[in-house]
């Protein structure tokens, strides 16, 4: 039986991939990826080595979940050295802990290698601090997307009151929803937030709006996406550097 490393491919630029997930990747007999790796990381593997791919996006899953935690397991079987290549950190709204449950169950050797989550990567490329002194003293990562088995929201929205700031991820589709909600709670109609897709890559968009108009500026935006809440938007009318070194 084999090992697998639960590996973070980072957020989009490719340069961004550590190098103990660079490590495995060329040592790796079979890499199972998802939709949000970087597809030139591929180009890094060995000769002979299999590629699977197990992407996702919104309203298309090319397999369920519970079939890719499967495939794991069997490429487990099967090879010595499985890697499981995820967009940004397994463990960020990656799934990776069910991955993890599902191969540690069966007895199958693993380890996690965290990636650089696009969390704070894509605002960073962006210009936005996530946290800044005297503007932000702390962030929330939240999923925008939540489980559809679920009846009610497991959203703290009424402990979103304060100007910390609040990165959501996968929420594009849910964007109308979230800002309303915000204002819902108090939050000023004007207050300041950001759409960003595609972050850390050549073809990152970066939209600036506020709870009220944002919608409406990103209907053409495409996927992936996160959004950014918070006064920490404002920063990137000074601190934005990426789009004059692309």
């Amino acid at each position: 039986m084999g090992k697998v490393y639960l590996t973070g491919a980072g957020p989009g630029d490719i340069e961004l991939l550590t190098l103990k997930a660079l490590r495995v990747i060329k040592e790796a007999d079979v890499i199972i990826y998802d939709r949000l790796a970087n597809p030139d990381i591929l180009k890094e593997a060995k000769s002979g080595c299999e590629f699977v791919y197990v992407g996702k996006e919104d309203g298309r899953h090319i397999m369920p979940q519970d079939d890719i935690n499967e495939v794991i397991y069997q490429n487990a079987l099967k090879y010595d050295i499985v890697v499981r290549l995820k967009g940004g950190d397994p463990f960020v709204f990656g799934r990776g802990g069910e991955e993890a449950l599902y191969i540690q169950e069966r007895g199958v050797r693993y380890e996690v290698i965290p990636g650089i989550t696009s969390s704070i990567s894509a605002p960073a490329y962006a210009g936005i601090p996530v946290t800044h002194r005297g503007v932000s003293v702390s962030f929330r990562v939240v999923t925008g997307h939540e489980s559809p088995n679920k009846k009610e929201s497991q959203i703290p929205w009424e402990t979103f009151k304060t100007d910390d700031t609040i990165v959501f991820l996968m929420g594009l589709h849910n964007l109308p929803k979230i800002s309303k909600k915000l204002i819902e709670i108090g939050k000023a109609k004007d207050y300041p937030c950001a759409v960003i897709s595609k972050g850390t890559t050549k073809d990152q968009i970066v939209v600036i709006g506020t709870l009220e108009n944002i919608v409406e500026k990103t209907k053409d935006v495409p996927t992936p996406a996160l959004i950014v809440v918070g006064r920490v938007v404002e920063l990137r009318e000074q601190l934005q550097w990426f789009e004059e070194n692309v």
